[in-house]
């Protein structure tokens, strides 16, 4: 049905409903007519109409009757479910007598608006006034506001007066308190409840389960599954879903498969969720093949499924092809929503295809959901990955509403392209707005401050702020103090932090340390960095790799075989420079020395026209990172066809004149390819951006954003 026919025959009974609605103002209508037009609106959320029986019952005086406490609740009822809860309490307050259901009317009317503390309060008031004796609906009320609210200590102790009551043998209840436990102990005090229950079915067990999930306790959610399995208890669709759920979280393949061939076995596979339940489950574990034979198998496409497997290849880092299932998808049948967009932007972000991020951008306008905060953060991620800030702000300043991960994005987007105290802006006027940073918030931060050699800030934020703001610093935050304190000089301070730190290093935080010993030329300590992340970390190729540039850097060729040959004996394979660039909506991928792009004579051509000219301008091939066992001449052509100069080259070919250039490269931009591309940029009249693996530099007219330190 569509939405168009739903919308009409809500008219047509709104119009029903209100024909019904008596016109005099002086003759009463049936009492029970008017509770159950009550109903009616109340379900509906037709608080028109139930204003309407509300003013005749007042002029009739048929609302005065104290002993129809059963009118009084139809009124609360309407109230609440209309998220009228001030006028449903005003109505509650002056009820002379209240039955169980006034209470729990207006608990749930309090829970559908938020306020479970509320419910937990007016639940005292209800056993303190003796009024009423709670039943089952009352016990179910309390016990999700418990769980919503997280306050397990005063769930425990309604546990023991709902005992007293007799009420937890009702099946619901038992449901809600064993979720209540799970979702907030996390620590199997579910399962001891569990076993202390008299009786427990199937339902019982997935409550649990839930909770588990919902918590992240995947370990205590497993053994309730296997519980289950013990049990003998015949599986539903619910109980599938589930156990799908944590194996995508647990990324255990073996269950995941066995679960599968159950699911086959028994005829639980065809179903839609169940599907996307499986699709997203072998993205997860990495089997993104295994997602599309499901996906594939599927007879019934909608944009559930599309978007699903979009996000599995997404997960597993194919974004090309994310993007190629989007291309062959029919948009008129199956239209994008929300989370297909969202995913298309990341996954442009990552490629950092700008044009087609613009196309892209465009579509979202058309399809309308430019204010979905969720479409709105990946907008910003995409400009902002995509080597674009200025459309980055654009796109955040355009946005109707922020939040943590819309500052986030911005705050890191500032940060990544060296405006370091734009980023530290965005992060003061996030705080002016209410919002509260967390873990990511100031890992942007830090980012920043050691971008821009803020390193007093810096200290700040993760001495004070984060103590502030209850974020416990975690290995990434330490990394960026490491990178701070060493890229500004201060090896001491960096060595003392690190010997000094609560926490086990890891590859990365000694890699920031020796990647600065190289940008700040300490060899000495580079060299002894180096030798003692090798003998931890010996099958990381970044460390190798630093310790040969700084051989190669203080022309100790010894240094660098003796590396190069260390890293032949153990199977260590550097990771191949790769650098790409969007031209006219495809992605040309360029390796150093690439000959496989079928224009590489053109290629080739116009670096060395480039080479040329810039020669005159004072550029000398930094030979020392070229390999070492071979002439000079040929150490020169081997640094002229590295591939971002490669990228840039094909870029100047295919582009009209003074239009920007974007490349990305998979790993460090190399320090020859660096100088090169400054002055490509001014005798080209260009605006380049490079994005590396660590950061984005702007070039332009022979200078670089990031002041030649990176």
């Amino acid at each position: 049905m569509s939405a168009l026919s739903v919308i009409e025959q809500r008219l047509l009974k709104w119009d029903k409903l209100a024909s019904l609605v008596p016109k005099s103002k002086k003759t009463p209508f049936p009492i029970d007519r008017l509770n159950e037009l009550l109903k009616v609106c109340a379900n509906s959320s037709y608080l028109r109409i139930g204003e309407s029986i509300h003013a005749h019952l007042i002029v009739t005086n048929q609302s005065s009757r104290a002993e129809d406490a059963y009118q009084i609740n139809s009124l609360i009822n309407l109230y609440v479910k209309c998220r009228e809860t001030v006028r449903a309490r005003k109505l509650f307050d002056l009820m002379p007598e209240r039955n169980v259901v006034s209470w729990c009317a207006m608990m749930k009317g309090y829970q559908n608006s938020g306020f479970d503390f509320e419910v937990l309060k007016l639940f005292k008031s209800m056993v303190f006034s003796g009024e009423s004796r709670p039943n089952e609906f009352v016990a179910t009320v309390v016990f999700k506001s418990c769980s919503n609210s997280g306050r397990i200590e005063e769930g425990k102790q309604f546990h023991g007066c709902f005992l007293k009551y007799g009420l937890i043998s009702h099946e619901f209840v038992r449901n809600t308190l064993v979720y209540m436990y799970s979702l907030c102990s996390g620590n199997g005090e579910a399962i001891r409840v569990l076993d202390d229950l008299p009786y427990c079915d199937l339902s019982v067990f997935s409550s649990a389960l839930s909770g588990y999930l919902e918590c992240g306790a995947f370990k205590e959610g497993l053994d309730v599954l296997r519980k289950t399995a013990n049990e003998d208890f015949v599986w539903n669709n619910l109980t599938y879903l589930s156990s799908l759920r944590l194996f995508s979280n647990l990324r255990d393949l073996n269950l995941a498969l066995q679960v599968h061939s159950r699911m086959v076995r028994f005829g639980f596979n065809a179903e839609v969720e169940a599907c996307g339940a499986l699709i997203n489950m072998y993205g997860k574990c990495g089997k993104v093949l295994y997602a599309q034979r499901v996906f594939d198998d599927t007879h019934a496409q909608n944009i559930f499924l599309n978007t699903t497997i979009m996000d599995a290849y997404f997960q597993d880092k194919s974004f090309e092809e994310a993007l190629n299932l989007f291309s062959k998808m029919d948009t008129k049948e199956v239209p994008p929503n929300e989370y297909t967009f969202a995913i298309l932007l990341n996954s442009i972000a990552e490629l950092s295809l700008l044009k087609q991020g613009d196309l892209l951008h465009g579509l979202v306008l058309k399809s309308g959901y430019r204010n979905h905060v969720m479409v709105g953060n990946a907008l910003v991620n995409m400009y902002a990955k995509s080597g674009s800030i200025e459309d980055a702000r654009k796109a955040f300043s355009g946005m109707t509403f922020r939040d943590i991960v819309t500052w986030n994005t911005m705050i890191s987007g500032c940060s990544h392209h060296g405006l370091g105290r734009e980023a530290l802006e965005a992060f003061d006027r996030m705080i002016f707005t209410g919002e509260i940073p967390n873990r990511i918030t100031f890992i942007g931060v830090l980012q920043a401050c050691s971008h821009i050699g803020f390193v007093e800030q810096g200290l700040h934020y993760f001495n004070q702020l984060m103590k502030k703001f209850d974020v416990q610093p975690d290995i990434q935050h330490y990394t960026c103090i490491v990178g701070l304190l060493s890229k500004a000089g201060m090896f001491k301070d960096a060595e003392d932090f690190m010997r000094t730190a609560p926490i086990e290093w890891d590859v990365v935080a000694w890699r920031t340390l020796l990647n600065a010993c190289y940008v700040r030329r300490n060899y000495r300590l580079g060299k002894k960095v180096a030798e003692y992340a090798i003998e931890k970390y010996p099958n990381d190729s970044g460390v190798y790799v630093l310790l040969s540039n700084i051989h190669a850097k203080s022309r100790e060729w010894e240094g660098v075989a003796k590396v190069r040959s260390l890293m032949n004996n153990r199977g260590v394979k550097k990771e191949p420079g790769v650098s790409w660039i969007g031209i006219r909506n495809q992605t040309h991928v360029f390796l150093a020395e690439d000959n496989q792009h079928p224009e590489i004579t053109l290629i080739y051509a116009k670096v060395k026209e480039v080479m040329s000219k810039i020669k005159p301008l004072g550029y000398s091939p930094d030979v020392a990172g070229a390999f070492h066992d071979v002439d000079e001449e040929q150490r020169e052509d081997n640094l002229s066809y590295h591939s971002e100069k490669l990228a840039v080259a094909y870029g100047l070919i295919k582009t009209p004149e003074k239009s920007p250039l974007y490349v990305t490269k998979n790993v460090r931009i190399c320090d020859d390819c660096h100088s090169a591309i400054k002055l490509i940029s001014k005798i080209s009249k260009r605006y380049i951006v490079i994005r590396d693996s660590n950061r984005f530099h702007h070039f332009l007219d022979g200078q670089c954003s990031c002041c030649d330190y990176w």
